[in-house]
């Protein structure tokens, strides 16, 4: 117990050491890159000098962008996310409204994915058939390799404007008042096309993994040992090599966990999902300079935590890891 708490209190100690480290360099270069929300906030047709520098005084850009640097770490230690300059809100007040749509869309489809793409490479694995190999890595190549706003586009034609099966956009039914599990059904109808090509995206890259690590795991010298002493390719199998081999899926979940706040941009914006991928394209094609290190913070923050989860998890699968 002493081992995991300190194992713990380190991995702590360096997420946060990262997550500063990662927002002082996002502030520099968010701040020196070309372009400022003052400029596109009042237009570019004969802009008003005197409205310009009254917005940057408003918004504090005329002050020195280290002294705007001290101000902001100042503010995001007690909580303060900053004012949004486009929206004229508070940007938490904007964040927390697109967090939990975003959340039940990448996480659901992440888990998914992960599940069915360690099954499959596990089934094909066990099964032994060059076949059953083949036409499965052919499809997981062609997915992989499919632009994700085609699929979703494909998606929305063939089973919202051909079948009429699903809605083509949105989280719920904006013409309908429903409440309770009528709700939710109409939030799982709306959720189907976005949830199912985030997972047909994401699932053969689980799968590859799994199936990679198998292979190998299958010519490691304990492998060959065993089998040489007459343990069976069944046991042998499920007690040794997928416990090993799904530690690399492991790892690559729970990237994938980190980046879920940040959302899936573009199938958001296919299917007008009211997430937080939309939100951020929106602040950085606006220069909102507050929102974008708001939602920048808060992606260092899930990451760090789902790599310290994902470690914990992997000492717990993996015996050969020791916590000290």
């Amino acid at each position: 117990m002493e081992h995991f708490t300190r194992y713990l209190i380190r991995r702590i100690i360096s997420a946060l050491v990262l997550v500063f480290l990662v927002m002082t360099l996002n502030f520099f270069i968010i701040h020196l890159a070309p372009g400022d929300p003052v400029t596109i906030m009042v237009g570019l047709e004969n802009p008003s000098k005197q409205m310009i520098e009254a917005l940057r005084k408003r918004y504090g850009l005329d002050q020195p962008l280290i002294a705007q640097y001290f101000k902001y770490i100042g503010n995001l230690l007690k909580g303060d996310f900053g004012y949004s300059y486009v929206y004229d809100q508070p940007s938490w007040k904007l964040i927390k409204q697109r967090i939990a749509p975003t959340l039940l869309l990448t996480i659901t489809s992440s888990v998914v994915a992960f599940f069915i793409g360690a099954y499959l490479a596990i089934f094909v694995s066990r099964s032994h058939k060059v076949r059953d190999d083949t036409i499965v890595s052919i499809i997981s190549y062609i997915l992989y390799a499919t632009p994700s706003f085609w699929l979703g586009l494909v998606m929305i034609l063939v089973f919202s404007a051909r079948l009429r099966w699903f809605p083509t956009s949105g989280m719920f039914n904006l013409r309908e008042s429903y409440e309770g599990a009528r709700k939710f059904l109409d939030l799982l109808h709306h959720m189907v096309l976005p949830a199912t090509t985030l997972i047909l995206v994401q699932m053969p890259v689980f799968y590859r993994v799994t199936r990679a690590s198998i292979i190998q795991n299958y010519k490691q010298d304990y492998i060959t040992t065993l089998t040489a002493i007459g343990v069976p390719r069944d046991r042998l199998f499920q007690k040794y090599v997928i416990r090993n081999a799904i530690i690399p899926s492991l790892t690559v979940f729970g990237i994938t966990m980190g980046f879920s706040v940040t959302g899936a941009t573009i199938i958001e914006t296919v299917f007008a999902w009211p997430g937080m991928g939309r939100l951020l394209l929106d602040a950085i094609y606006r220069r909102d300079y507050q929102l974008i290190l708001g939602i920048y913070f808060l992606m260092a923050v899930f990451i760090s935590v789902a790599m310290i989860v994902t470690d914990l998890i992997i000492a717990f699968v993996d015996p050969r890891i020791r916590l000290t």
